[in-house]
């Protein structure tokens, strides 16, 4: 019954939130612009409905695709953050299309008071949203069933977030299947399994399905692949086929024709700004404007790739490849801040309009780097099939100190799962980053092909048979 109510609160919350905005919109459009377009072109009531509800079908789409209506399992200041990028870009698209309507520009003040009236009130709407969640439905409380590696890490991705999970227990699957199995039925709500042998997983994840118990599951790189497989009805039983990431023709056509025209117009709305950061950079220290780095793009094909300096002259004079670390030394004040709102990533634009880099992929990484991931890592050779890219599944559902294991597998569902809608919602998605700063984050001194725990990579494909 929790469950129900629970799934209720989820869909309700946002679809009100999403009725008040309209509504908003609705008085700005009766009260301001109605007039003005009616004097171009006549509407009926139907045709009132039909401006509104186009607004609200706007909403629902951006706020699906920003996660702005994941109420209960996002924080609430990263829900009203999303949100506000779908106010903008749905009110920004809906002036244009009322200006369409009426033949010339319309007063863009009206649009942006509703604006700024819709961000208000999202905030308000989405702690008080969050706040009803929480007072209805305490965490929920798991056990973390894990293997001989360490699980510090996984223990601190769930215990970051107490509102919504309290790990009460751990147990190794070493004790043996039976003792896990007594664990689970002296009442648990939910089970997390992390890094165990194939085998005692899949016994694991159908005792729990056969308990309705909820299941919260690390996958591995062999997960991942079969994520994107197809299905296919050739015989009586249920087949799935996997194969080697290769695009059509036409895919590669529509995806580098997207690069470019994406480019293009970047690199001419964006050329004032990249003009100042340029004199930044040059006035900070006097040293170069560009830094210019070899990297990896597809079939590990080198290339130099263009950044704008965020860090010292000479920065590795003694030729040891090194991530950018916490509190790097190296980084300059205006880097510092270049690379905080991803500014020294502009001039990669160039690397897209010569075609060393697609706009969504996977970030290219530095030879020495990736030699590095792939004594430890063999599957990283993986990400390597495709074109690198401006930004990618990683860099939007990561972090930069996320753990090359982890960056994989994201990269690797983007792989598995192309299509040009993907890299459509990629781009917008990446939008909303620029507000996170965590996800410019450096790693721990000690992670430039290790974790801080001293694991290589997280998960271990040894046990994945």
């Amino acid at each position: 019954m929790k469950t129900k109510i629970a799934r209720l609160l989820a869909v309700t919350m946002p679809l009100i939130g999403l009725f008040v905005e309209t509504a908003i919109y609705a008085y700005t459009w009766f009260s301001c612009y109605n007039r003005t377009v009616s004097s171009h072109v006549y509407l009926y009531r139907r045709g009132h409905i039909l401006v509104l509800a186009i607004y609200f079908v706007l909403l629902y789409f951006f706020s699906k695709m920003y996660g702005s209506s994941s109420v209960g399992v996002r924080k609430p200041g990263d829900v009203a953050v999303s949100h506000v990028f779908v106010v903008v870009i749905v009110n920004t698209l809906s002036y244009f299309q009322l200006s369409l309507m009426a033949n010339w520009l319309l007063d863009v003040v009206p649009i942006l008071l509703t604006t700024c009236a819709d961000i208000v009130f999202e905030i308000i709407w989405a702690y008080f949203s969050d706040g009803i969640y929480r007072n209805a439905f305490p965490p929920r409380h798991l056990l973390l069933i894990h293997g001989d590696r360490p699980f510090d890490r996984i223990m601190d991705k769930f215990t970051s977030r107490p509102d919504l999970y309290v790990i009460d227990r751990d147990v190794n699957v070493a004790e043996g299947l039976d003792e896990v199995r007594r664990i689970i039925d002296s009442g648990i709500q939910g089970a997390v399994l992390w890094d165990i042998p194939s085998n005692e997983r899949n016994s694991l994840l159908k005792y729990l399905y056969g308990k309705k118990i909820r299941i919260y599951m690390m996958p591995k790189i062999s997960d991942v692949i079969v994520k994107g497989s197809v299905s296919m009805h050739l015989f009586d039983t249920p087949v799935i086929m996997t194969r080697d990431y290769a695009l059509t023709t036409g895919e590669r056509f529509v995806k580098r024709a997207l690069d470019v025209t994406c480019a293009l117009i970047l690199t001419v709305v964006t050329s004032p700004i990249m003009l100042v950061t340029a004199l930044a950079v040059k006035l900070c220290d006097k040293g170069p404007v560009f830094y210019r780095q070899t990297r990896c793009t597809e079939d590990r094909r080198e290339f130099d790739i263009i950044k704008f300096r965020s860090m010292t002259v000479n920065a590795e004079r003694d030729g040891v490849a090194r991530l950018a670390s916490v509190n790097d030394s190296r980084i300059t004040p205006v880097g510092a801040f270049i690379r905080k709102v991803r500014i020294d990533e502009l001039p990669q634009l160039f690397n897209i309009l010569k075609g060393d880099m697609s706009f969504i992929g996977p970030r290219p990484e530095r030879p020495e780097i990736i030699d590095r991931y792939l004594e430890e890592m063999p599957e990283f050779a993986f990400r390597l099939r495709v074109r690198a890219g401006l930004a990618g599944y990683a860099q939007v559902y990561g972090k930069y100190n996320t753990t090359p294991y982890d960056k994989l597998k994201l990269d690797l569902t983007y792989i598995e799962n192309y299509s040009f809608w993907l890299d459509i919602k990629l781009m917008l998605l990446t939008l909303r980053i620029l507000l996170k700063p965590e996800s410019t984050e450096g790693v721990e001194e000690s992670m430039p092909a290790k974790d801080a725990s001293g694991d290589s990579f997280g998960e271990s494909e040894a046990d994945d048979r």
